[in-house]
């Protein structure tokens, strides 16, 4: 009953101090000191006899063992025990029959090596359930009382201390509940150096013990942890998360979604993702999160918050009413080619886009009829000195009214066409042509006329209107003849050799 009220004593012990101590996991490399408290009972057996097993003979002590770790599967340390051992016999011989016993003090301090099992190979280094084995040398301090009843009464025969060395082997079993504490049941057998304990020599080293023992040990020491988030660097797969980034056992920072992007770094920590987005879920695979995404189901343009723009022209296909639009094309901000003058032809097919005009003419106003014949007229009133390509003073007039009409049509320049009859060489009736043509530009550019408005060019006789058998015939085909066009219908005929206007 005592050896039952014992381990009672040191489970109730244990409890309390599991439950004042930190989760993880027993003596390892980080909590490398382990301290044992214990109880424990001794058993004889030599020259007298034998208690082994026997519950009724059951000697109490206890003890301290201080630990350390080695490696995942070996620890060693120093270990002290007190305990009482005792044995009573009758001797036969004699009548009455004698008693004799004894009854020893031992003190035992010895260098424990504990093989582990848990030792990360046959079980886990954090098992709860860790056996082991354990060889300890030490030496042993025995002081050893003699008795011997003779009759009625009982005689101390003396006292006697005992020096010896031991060897002690133990096989037991560690309960180890969190990173500091468990508890302990072992069984060992001690072998002493000396036949003398029990006060008896016969001869043989035969005095031994079983010391049966029940108690708790916790595990002190701090684990390396450079980046400070409580896991310790041996078993830290991220060992360097920024302070203050909540981890799990891993020491790599939470990811709740399971994206791959850890929480801190997570703009969508609740919603799977990509690490190229944040952590934020995109699912028409545009590159834009959807929490950004306008249009988060059909791939489309950054620059359009995620819409589609299939024309290009910077207006979501939503909101184009002329999603067909050419490449390259101004819009408005319905999708449609802009219309500066509004005359219903766009910019980027009106020949005069500030100009309203029919589309007939590409929406270039057209040249009134009476503007037409101006023009018309205008011929029959420029006069040059003759054989020259100086303007008579009757001609300004005329030419002044040309320039009205430039101002009139903006958007359109003035061809002069300049043209002799076939009297002379070509070459001189070209060059004169191109001259007298150049003359009248001359006068109107004097004029306040953009020299890009108004072109040149001499024709010689290769253009004549009527005959030139007739001397009235040759003087019709004397002319100057001016035309209004648009810059892309001005002509490319060659000007005369070594002329360039």
């Amino acid at each position: 009953m005592k050896l039952l009220s014992t381990l009672s004593k040191s489970c109730l012990l244990g409890l309390a101090l599991l439950a004042a101590a930190p989760e993880g996991h027993a003596q390892s490399a980080d909590r490398k000191t382990g301290i044992s408290l214990y109880g424990s009972t001794l058993q004889y057996h030599g020259d007298l006899g034998s208690e082994w097993f026997k519950s009724n003979k059951i000697e109490y002590g206890g003890g301290i063992t201080l630990s350390r770790y080695l490696t995942p599967g070996l620890d060693v340390g120093i270990a002290a025990n007190y305990g009482d051992m005792k044995f009573s016999t009758k001797v036969l011989q004699g009548t009455p029959p004698a008693i004799r016993r004894f009854d020893a003090n031992v003190t035992t301090i010895g260098v424990p090596v504990k093989f582990k099992l848990n030792n990360g190979w046959a079980l886990k280094e954090d098992a709860i359930f860790a056996p082991y084995l354990s060889l300890a040398p030490g030496l042993m301090i025995a002081s050893s009382d003699k008795y011997s009843n003779v009759g009625a009464g009982e005689v101390l025969l003396g006292n006697k201390d005992h020096y010896a060395a031991y060897l002690q082997g133990a096989a037991g079993i560690a309960l180890n509940f969190s990173p500091s504490f468990g508890i302990f049941v072992q069984t060992s057998q001690i072998y002493a150096t000396t036949n003398t304990i029990d006060n008896v020599d016969a001869g043989d080293l035969n005095d031994r013990y079983l010391q049966h023992s029940a108690g708790i040990t916790v595990n002190v020491g701090r684990a390396k942890d450079e980046d400070g988030d409580g896991v310790a660097d041996r078993k830290d797969k991220c060992p360097a998360t920024p302070a203050g980034v909540a981890v799990d056992a891993t020491g790599c920072p939470l990811d709740g979604d399971g994206d791959g992007v850890p929480d801190y770094q997570d703009k969508c920590p609740a919603e799977k993702g990509l690490a190229t987005l944040e952590g934020c879920p995109d699912r028409d695979g545009d590159g834009i999160r959807d929490g950004d995404d306008k249009c988060p189901d059909t791939p489309g343009k950054a620059e359009l918050q995620g819409c589609p723009d299939a024309d290009n022209d910077g207006v979501t296909d939503a909101d184009d009413k002329c999603p067909d639009t050419p490449a390259g094309v101004k819009v408005d901000a319905t999708g449609c080619p802009i219309d500066t003058d509004g005359d219903g032809v766009p910019d980027f097919q009106d020949r005069c886009p500030n100009s309203a005009g029919p589309a007939s003419n590409r929406g270039c106003p057209e040249i009134k009829a009476e503007t037409k014949k101006r023009l018309d007229a205008a011929t029959k009133f420029i006069q040059f000195e003759l054989n020259k390509a100086v303007l008579k003073p009757s001609s300004y007039p005329t030419l002044e009214d040309l320039v009205k009409v430039l101002n009139e049509y903006p958007d359109y320049i003035l061809s002069i066409a300049g043209h002799t009859d076939s009297q002379g060489s070509d070459a001189y009736n070209l060059k004169l042509s191109d001259d007298r043509a150049a003359a009248a530009r001359t006068y109107m550019l004097t004029k306040g006329i953009p020299a890009d408005r108004i072109e040149s060019r001499g024709y010689g006789e290769s253009k004549p209107i009527t005959t030139n058998a007739t001397a009235a015939g040759r003087a019709l085909n004397r002319r100057v003849e001016f035309d209004l066009v648009l810059p892309e219908e001005a002509t490319d005929a060659p000007k005369p050799e070594g002329e360039q206007k």
